[in-house]
């Protein structure tokens, strides 16, 4: 009995997973369309973001480089299979995640400094420098679970950087809020974000009662 049970939250667990995963990368490939896409074909909405983007490039290059490797090596560390099968290829992979957030962080403030986005940019980015950071650590002291843990809250951060771009096309939310608005909007999204991992990592303590 005890077994069923056992394998039957493992399976519902394994589709949450891959919905989880599958929705995400939805979301992704939605704005990498209509931001990135659409920023290149000239939409007329971008234009004047499209002449920052050029005058910010030096910046702005590694600052996407590094957060695309953040992005994209997520699903991977998170793979259990592919970690026990090429642990080292993990720690590598793991190694080049934290370098890339702290130098996607810190251009990130760069690319905010002196503009009315800064204080919302350089909270994102302490988010993400603090869990990345807490997640190394305990890796190297051994600390499996709770390294877990905290690289879950570092790539909710990370992943920030698109749903805070979900709604671009709405008119409303990217040319009428202004700039110290979005920066609340940033915030906003990353707070939001954390939240719902703690939600998702204490989601059977919350809907369990002990007996």
């Amino acid at each position: 009995m005890a077994s069923s049970t056992v394998l039957a939250h493992r399976s519902r667990r394994s589709r949450f997973k891959t919905i989880l995963w599958i929705s995400l990368g939805l979301a992704t490939l939605f704005v990498f369309v209509t931001s990135e896409v659409f920023l290149i074909a000239g939409y007329p909405m971008y234009r004047a973001y499209r002449l920052q983007v050029i005058a910010d490039r030096h910046l702005l290059i590694p600052h996407t480089i590094c957060g695309t490797i953040a992005l994209l090596s997520g699903p991977i560390q998170f793979s259990s299979r592919l970690r026990q099968r090429y642990l080292k290829f993990h720690r590598v992979l793991g190694l080049m995640y934290v370098i890339s957030v702290f130098i996607g962080a810190g251009t990130g403030i760069a690319l905010a400094a002196g503009r009315p986005g800064l204080p919302g940019t350089s909270m994102q980015a302490a988010a993400w420098i603090v869990c990345t950071t807490a997640a190394f650590v305990a890796a190297r002291n051994r600390q499996i679970v709770q390294h877990r843990q905290w690289m879950a809250r570092s790539y909710a951060v990370t992943f920030t950087f698109v749903s805070s771009r979900v709604l671009n096309l709405w008119p409303a939310y990217w040319g009428h809020l202004g700039d110290s608005l979005a920066a609340v909007g940033v915030i906003a999204f990353t707070l939001a974000s954390l939240l719902l991992v703690e939600l998702g990592l204490n989601w059977r303590e919350l809907t369990t009662r002990r007996a």
